[in-house]
């Protein structure tokens, strides 16, 4: 099976507390070559509740770069990214919505959320369930 990323990039600082905190990171330049090989923009909204760990941006922003040259679909950029940062930070929680630019008149928005029962979560928090 064909490994989407390289994850060696991302990076960990130590999260400076125990109590509960919110990290919203907002990835407005997101490029990779799209199902059509033409280029593909999109735009990522991570909320990250940290436990240990938290993702020290530069590395973050490095770890994006890699998709520049990579054909890869919507669906499976943001499931790659998803993963690759649970598995690196291990989080409490952790909610990414990805908008990507019009292709053809239609436009995209995929959300993954780790609070869903589906995605092992607790469903705990339910403000997804009011998230458009």
């Amino acid at each position: 099976m064909r490994k989407w990323s390289e994850t060696s990039i991302l990076k960990k600082i130590d999260n400076p507390t125990s109590e509960a905190y919110e990290i919203k990171i907002h990835a407005p330049e997101i490029t990779f070559i799209g199902a059509e090989a033409q280029p593909d923009f999109a735009v990522a909204n991570i909320t990250f509740y940290p436990d240990q760990s938290v993702i020290e941006l530069k590395s973050l922003k490095q770890y994006f770069y890699q998709f520049r040259d990579t054909r890869i679909s919507y669906e499976r950029i943001i499931n790659t990214i998803y993963d690759d940062l649970m598995d690196i930070y291990s989080p409490k929680r952790i909610r990414m919505v990805m908008e990507f630019n019009v292709r053809g008149g239609i436009s995209s928005k995929l959300t993954i959320d780790s609070d869903w029962k589906v995605r092992g979560g607790k469903e705990e928090f339910n403000d997804w369930a009011k998230a458009e």
